[in-house]
């Protein structure tokens, strides 16, 4: 257990994708025999990375945790735009990219500073299955009704949030010849409640109103908090 004089109580778990973030929080109460647990910030099941646990009195400490900084590395899939903003939604839109594009538009230079256009405050609409709640239900109970029943809430229907990023760094590109589809690796440093699926979607209509979405995306800073020091489960 992470135990510092000012976040005494504090571990921190490396998420691996494919489990919620209660289902950390429900393997490790039988392991530590403590069932006063709780997290500063959620991760998707499709989501990796740094997990904060307050456990005991570390839960009082978990509402200042939860408004740090972050940061995420995330590959970001240029060619198709989906329901939920990563590669578990229904896709709504495709558009193929020719080499011709990938030549013109998605040079090194073009996408490093598309991305540094970002950098500041963003008015973006939230991904419709984010746990923001209207009228007392989290929209992602919503976007389920819709899509059981064949319906999609469009942009139009969902909330507008300030998302701050401070740095967005490109780490990578690679265009899949086959797909015809652009696959962009690149760093974000955020302030609290920015969602990574709508910047995702955000660099693609930047670099020429392109459908995109999240391939993967992992959490490796919360404040000074790194997924390097952190356990797994």
């Amino acid at each position: 257990m992470t135990n510092t004089s000012t976040y005494p109580h504090i571990l921190l778990i490396d998420k691996p994708v494919g489990i919620s973030s209660f289902d950390v929080i429900r393997r490790l109460r039988p392991k530590l025999n403590i069932r006063k647990m709780g997290h500063a910030g959620t991760l998707d099941p499709l989501a990796s990375g740094l997990m904060i646990i307050g456990v005991g009195e570390g839960t009082k400490k978990l509402t200042e945790l939860t408004k740090l900084d972050k940061e995420y590395v995330t590959e970001i899939l240029v060619g198709e735009r989906t329901e939920s903003g990563d590669q578990d939604g229904r896709v709504l839109e495709e558009r193929e990219i020719s080499e011709k594009e990938v030549a013109e538009i998605f040079s090194k230079e073009k996408v490093s500073a598309t991305l540094a256009s970002m950098v500041g405050t963003l008015s973006l609409p939230v991904s419709a299955f984010s746990a923001i709640k209207q009228d007392g239900v989290p929209f992602y109970k919503k976007a389920r009704l819709a899509a059981r029943q064949g319906e999609v809430i469009q942009d139009c229907e969902l909330p507008v949030r300030e998302m701050k990023v401070y740095e967005a760094e490109l780490l990578a590109i690679k265009y899949d010849s086959e797909t015809k589809a652009v696959l962009i690796k690149a760093r974000f440093h955020v302030g609290s409640g920015t969602y990574i699926r709508s910047l995702g979607e955000e660099l693609g209509k930047r670099l020429g109103n392109y459908p995109a979405r999240l391939e993967s995306l992992r959490r490796t800073k919360v404040g000074e908090f790194k997924v390097e020091d952190a356990e797994t489960i």
